[in-house]
């Protein structure tokens, strides 16, 4: 199973309202492709559902000598294997390329291919981002290689009807209540999967990867050490939280579906789970699943303000301009542009991706209606997710981050839904982390 931060799932479709951002976002910093008439293309990869492929259209609009050529990759994972690839061939990378906060790690290792933005108007534009987000794509000689997309902090997502079915209170600030509100925890969490599962004889979770995943990213230290050294063995933090999420697998309340598929939606239709991890982008995950699987906005799911442990991130893009584009001025204004914030509330309404601008946050395009909140039950969906922003803090991720995550407790995680106790599957991690001899 590989976690990855984004997902091949279709994204929800913008509304009407983002297309009338998109006609005045034109006009915004980052629109005028540079000085230059020479007609050119960008080539520009990204990932998942990063709800950016209108604002290409409205971009080449505004400048007519510029064409996008867009690649967009199922999973993060997936192109984290394509940038490495091209990387060490030394060519075919494009001028635009997003990066997942999983792998910034390893992009910061050769930071010196990609192109300073400062070089072109990035200090103009550094107070648009939260301060961490800008800080994650700053190296150590204070270049500025990234501009931010979104961010991910997570809110739970829940299926009302399930809950109610169960004796569970169904409605937002119920289920806020249910799991603690401010003061929620994973002990809370899985005390409320057990009254579910003792309710219905159901799995309350669709599989253990993504709880493990929501669990590592909330710790003052993950995979690595603040100091940039692999740190699990050692990780009493890391430990305690095996140690409940096993304690989970082993009570029943995995469904353990496949990741990123679900039965192709199936499962997020038939009652195969009632809560789900979701960080902003997730919500189009959900959309999609079950519209994919014949459902609509009928099926029960919500999203409430609550979060097992606290404020947690999931994910988060950045747009760069490796140094092997022909184009980097082009390149830069094209990532200035799409990241201004009605960009990112257009993306936002597109895909759910809640934006790292903070003007963008605060704006009725987010925190308004629009299709996503129309499809859980009416959820103030961007206000949560501001709400559940507050408090995030940016966790260190080493170069080996999305390995460790991917290829280390991503088995560890499968293993626990199949039945394998938490010690056996912790030391079989162990072992795996051990044999990849990573740095």
């Amino acid at each position: 199973m590989k976690l990855s931060r984004r997902t091949r799932a279709v994204a929800a479709v913008a509304g009407a309202a983002s297309i009338a951002l998109l006609a005045t976002a034109c006009s915004t910093n980052g629109s005028s492709g540079g000085s230059s008439d020479e007609k050119i293309t960008l080539n520009v990869t990204t990932f998942g559902t990063m709800g950016l492929d209108d604002l290409y259209k409205s971009y080449e609009k505004a400048n007519p000598n510029i064409t996008i050529k867009a690649t967009n990759i199922d999973t993060g994972g997936n192109a984290l294997t394509d940038w490495k690839t091209k990387q060490a061939a030394g060519s075919g990378l494009p001028d635009v390329q997003a990066v997942e906060e999983g792998w910034l790690g390893q992009v910061m290792q050769v930071s010196d291919t990609f192109t300073d933005l400062s070089k072109y108007g990035a200090g103009d534009i550094k107070d648009r981002w939260v301060d961490w987000k800008l800080k994650q794509a700053t190296d150590k000689d204070g270049r500025i290689i990234g501009y931010g997309t979104d961010i991910g902090p997570e809110g739970l997502c829940y299926n009302s009807k399930l809950f109610a079915a169960a004796g569970l209170p169904s409605d937002r600030d119920g289920v806020a209540s249910l799991f603690g509100g401010k003061d929620a925890t994973w002990d809370d969490f899985f005390k409320v999967g057990e009254q579910y599962k003792a309710a219905t004889g159901k799995a309350f979770y669709d599989q253990s990867g993504f709880v493990w995943n929501a669990m590592v990213n909330q710790l003052p230290a993950g995979y690595y050490s603040k100091d940039g050294k692999i740190d699990v063995t050692s990780n009493d933090d890391l430990k305690k939280q095996w140690e409940k999420l096993s304690g989970g697998a082993a009570a029943g309340l995995s469904s353990g579906q496949t990741a990123w598929d679900w039965g192709k939606g199936k499962a997020f239709t038939d009652g195969s789970f009632a809560t789900f991890m979701c960080p902003g982008w997730m919500l189009g995950v959900v959309k999609g699943q079950v519209e994919t699987a014949g459902g609509d906005a009928t099926s029960g799911w919500d999203f409430a303000d609550v979060f097992p442990g606290g404020p947690a991130n999931w994910g988060g893009s950045f747009l760069t301009v490796p140094t092997q584009s022909k184009h980097p001025k082009e390149a830069a204004a094209l990532a200035a542009y799409l990241t201004t914030a009605k960009s990112q509330v257009a993306a936002f309404q597109a895909a759910g991706t809640f934006p790292s601008v903070t003007e963008a946050q605060s704006d009725s395009g987010v925190t308004g209606e629009s299709d996503l909140t129309k499809f859980f039950n009416n959820a103030p969906v961007g206000k949560i997710l501001a709400s559940r922003a507050d408090g995030v803090v940016a966790q260190y991720k080493g170069p080996n981050d999305s390995v460790i995550q991917e290829q280390v407790f991503g088995p560890a995680t499968q293993e626990l839904d199949k039945g394998t106790d938490g010690t056996t599957a912790w030391n079989d991690a162990l072992t795996t982390l051990k044999n990849l001899d990573l740095k």
